[in-house]
């Protein structure tokens, strides 16, 4: 698999997920940014960037391969002097790889069928229309996509079943690893049966795919009477839906658990935090000790004008103390780190990497030339709130598992606390159908984000993306690449 790859897709209703896959053998740096419209009322006072970063900004890192068989063949899981710890590793290491990949190939292949779902739909209606003929086939170019879509399908189909039998060949004969084992097995079945549900949900109802979905039918049938067979999941579990969803989420931390690198956040600039209020406290002191030494001087003795004097200097110290202060800050911190994130393996402890990580609010003229290129702003899309994401990786892949050299970083965005500053209200429009009914429809208000993501790797040429997000109040409607300039 290459490097520079990144991939945003929509993790649930209002969370997006950023991915991508790192080779670690050079320093990795990330600039995500948000266009907000402006109409949100969005800045510093209503949503503070320190807010922001610990709300909406989750990081998580985990061990990664594109060669499926590796965990399993180097850990040796049906090895006999493989101790409980090691044997937990692997097996998790094989399941997540296999996790994945299914989400992603059918990710894909949910796209691909939608699309084909369209284009079936689209022709039955102009099957329907007077100009066509009644009974004549479909074009070649229209049965081509089908085609395609079905090779894909048993490809996948084919390489799930290859892992999951590679796995079970495997099942250890000790108890206490077989109860590891279990819960693996369980869920990875569960999982497949899902994914596949969900392909079959969205295929198209034609002839074309009837093969193929008795097929997923089937296997999904075989998934089921797997775990019935080995009593997995209890009669009042498997009844309820939402039992058995939060047992596979318990289920889905197991397996991650060991292949996430634990994670240690520190803020940074605490001491010179402390340093610059002591420095500011001690100049505002300076001027308001001339102050009250001018003051005496002219006033002479203790008098009521030299008590409102006193009480005017301390009031200014208040006022130019604080403000003093943050201004010192912010320049002093200007462009500088926030954060520090500590990366360590779960089983070592040892430490992997560091990385350092930025946020703030931006001003559009402040961007540099690549970004705003990429964003192509128009006129009325001046008055946007830009939100800037920044993170600057080094690991050490002499530490990793052996035979790692990657890593998968997933960044979820929670966009919450933009939705909130959403509008609630909603209108309805009228249309106008063909037998001159007027029909009023709901609509609810919707808004456009745009999401510029650009990732350099060493000293090589950036890849730049944006992406469209379409979000209501309630959820987020729509993700999609509208343009992506790849590395030289």
């Amino acid at each position: 698999m290459a490097t520079h790859q990144v991939t945003v897709e929509r993790r649930d209703s209002l969370h997006l997920k950023i991915s991508r896959v790192l080779r670690e053998e050079s320093s990795h740096r990330l600039d995500v940014y948000l266009f907000v419209p402006a109409e949100f009322g969005l800045n510093a006072h209503v949503l503070s960037e320190e807010a922001f970063y610990h709300r909406a900004i989750h990081v998580k890192r985990t061990y990664y391969s594109d060669r499926h068989r590796l965990p399993l063949v180097m850990s040796r899981l049906a090895g006999k002097r493989l101790d409980a710890d090691q044997y937990r590793l692997g097996l998790s290491l094989y399941a997540y790889q296999y996790v994945v990949a299914l989400e992603r190939s059918t990710q894909a292949l949910l796209e691909q069928a939608r699309l084909a779902r369209k284009t079936e739909k689209r022709g039955d209606d102009r099957a329907e229309t007077p100009e066509e003929p009644p009974g004549e086939g479909r074009p070649e170019d229209e049965k081509a996509p089908a085609v395609g879509l079905r090779d894909q399908l048993e490809e996948t189909i084919d390489l799930s079943r290859g892992i999951l039998r590679r796995l079970r060949r495997q099942e250890p004969s000790d108890e206490g690893l077989h109860r590891y084992y279990a819960n693996i097995d369980n869920y990875l079945s569960w999982f497949t049966e899902q994914r596949l549900l969900e392909l079959i949900a969205h295929l198209p109802r034609g002839n074309d795919y009837r093969q193929i979905r008795t097929r997923l039918l089937g296997i999904c049938r075989e998934e089921d009477e797997h775990r019935r067979s080995r009593e997995y999941n209890s009669e009042r579990v498997t009844r309820d839906p939402t039992r058995m969803s939060n047992k596979m989420r318990l289920l889905r931390r197991l397996i991650e658990h060991p292949v996430t690198l634990k994670q240690r956040t520190q803020e940074l600039g605490g001491g010179e935090e402390k340093a610059v209020k002591g420095l500011a406290t001690a100049v505002v002191m300076v001027f308001v000790s001339l102050g009250l030494l001018e003051a005496r001087a002219v006033l002479g003795d203790i008098t009521a004008l030299f008590v409102l004097s006193l009480a005017v200097l301390y009031a200014l110290r208040e006022v130019f103390k604080d403000d003093l202060r943050i201004t010192l800050w912010r320049w002093l911190r200007r462009g500088r780190p926030k954060w520090r994130r500590q990366y360590l393996d779960a089983h070592s402890n040892a430490v992997l990497g560091r990385q350092l990580e930025w946020f703030d609010y931006q001003r559009y003229s402040g961007l540099d030339e690549q970004i705003r290129r990429v964003r192509k702003r128009h006129m009325a899309q001046r008055e946007e709130v830009v939100l800037h994401y920044r993170s600057s990786s080094r690991m050490s892949p002499t530490r990793f598992l052996s035979g790692y050299d990657r890593t998968r970083e997933t960044l979820t965005l929670d966009l919450s606390p933009l939705a909130r500053l959403m509008d609630k209200g909603s209108h309805h429009v009228y249309r106008l159908e063909e037998k001159g009914q007027v029909v009023r429809e709901p609509v609810e208000k919707r808004h456009l984000i745009n999401l510029v993501i650009r990732e350099v790797e060493g000293d090589g040429t950036p890849l730049l993306q944006r992406w469209k997000i379409v979000m209501s109040r309630s959820k987020i409607v729509d993700v999609e690449l509208v343009h992506e300039e790849p590395p030289d």
